[in-house]
């Protein structure tokens, strides 16, 4: 699905479940990858990072940095949640996400 496209649904109140539970599985099994490069690298350009998990980041005064990431577990529980309700689509939403874990 192009972004614009899911721009324009959001913006006219039109979003439909499999853009929902499509936004969970990217919550709950997406990559903390650019997360973790930012917090080590702070010199890093923020505008080409996925920092979608991404909920703070703070650092001490003394050079520590803490680094908050959504909670996954929740994540999960709101995508079974969705499934339930839909009840039969869920092992194909299942398989969609796993051919698309192979896609580059």
């Amino acid at each position: 699905m192009k972004e614009e496209t899911l721009k324009q649904r959001i913006r006219s109140g039109k979003i439909r479940r499999e853009d929902v539970a499509r936004r969970l599985a990217e919550l709950a099994f997406g990559r903390a990858n650019d997360c973790v490069r930012l917090a080590l690298s702070p010199e890093a350009e923020v505008g080409k990072l996925d920092l979608s998990l991404l909920c703070e980041v703070k650092r001490s005064d003394k050079g520590a940095v803490e680094v908050k990431l959504v909670d996954r577990l929740k994540a999960l529980e709101q995508l079974c949640a969705l499934a339930a309700e839909e009840g039969a689509g869920l092992e194909e939403f299942l398989q969609a996400l796993r051919s698309q874990e192979g896609a580059p």
